[in-house]
């Protein structure tokens, strides 16, 4: 598939893209995964703290080993 972009909508993607350090294209597939594919499983809030907690947050799609997070991992 091709899709073909519109001048403003590729300058804001690029735009955006590039304030997240990211390829455009794996932004816009990433935006297309978001809005069209089902999360896999969905946490379901048990009280309004939860809920709020979880409307606050964001899925980053990764989650960073224990290596990459550590003290000698950050300056690597």
């Amino acid at each position: 598939m091709v899709i073909t972009l519109g001048p403003d909508l590729e300058s804001a993607l690029n735009d955006i893209a590039l304030k997240q350090g990211v390829a455009p294209e794996v932004l816009a597939l990433n935006a297309l995964r978001a809005r069209f594919l089902a999360p896999a499983l969905r946490i379901q809030p048990r009280d309004e703290w939860e809920r709020r907690l979880l409307g606050a947050a964001t899925d980053c799609g990764v989650a960073l080993s224990h290596e990459a997070v550590s003290s000698e991992g950050l300056y690597e």
